[in-house]
């Protein structure tokens, strides 16, 4: 599971996602990438779980480049715990995705592979994505 090895500040506001993306919004390494096409905060267990689905499907052969990092931890309060006392404890990081972020970028592997094995990736994914190639 990802997360950074230290932060500024413990806990984080929830923030709005606005606007498309402005950075990694190209392939700068690989020949194929997944396009994300909806603003979301994706977890790092579901970037784990594409990666994970996303090098099974192509054996070990070609490069994969994961362009996100969860970095912003939410905080959850315990189950029926009554209103007030403060801010619950950090539960899990997320990573803010903006629409036109490039998710993931693989090389060394043929389009038809790279196509399957996004997808595979894409349905680990809580937002609609799109295949690209340079």
């Amino acid at each position: 599971m990802l997360q950074p090895t230290r932060t500024k500040y413990r806990k984080a506001h929830k923030g709005r996602i606005h606007g498309n993306a402005s950075r990694c919004d190209k392939l700068n390494y690989g020949a194929f990438g997944l396009k994300a096409m909806q603003p979301e905060r994706i977890i790092s267990n579901q970037i784990e779980a594409a990666r994970v689905a996303l090098t099974r499907y192509m054996k070990r052969t070609g490069k994969v480049w994961t362009r996100i990092f969860p970095n912003i931890p939410v905080s959850k309060k315990p189950t029926e715990v009554r209103m007030g006392k403060g801010k619950g404890n950090p539960e899990f990081w997320v990573c803010r995705v903006k629409p036109g972020r490039i998710l993931f970028e693989v090389d060394g592997i043929t389009e038809e592979v790279a196509k399957v094995a996004l997808y595979k990736a894409s349905v680990k994914l809580p937002i609609k994505t799109k295949f690209i190639k340079r």
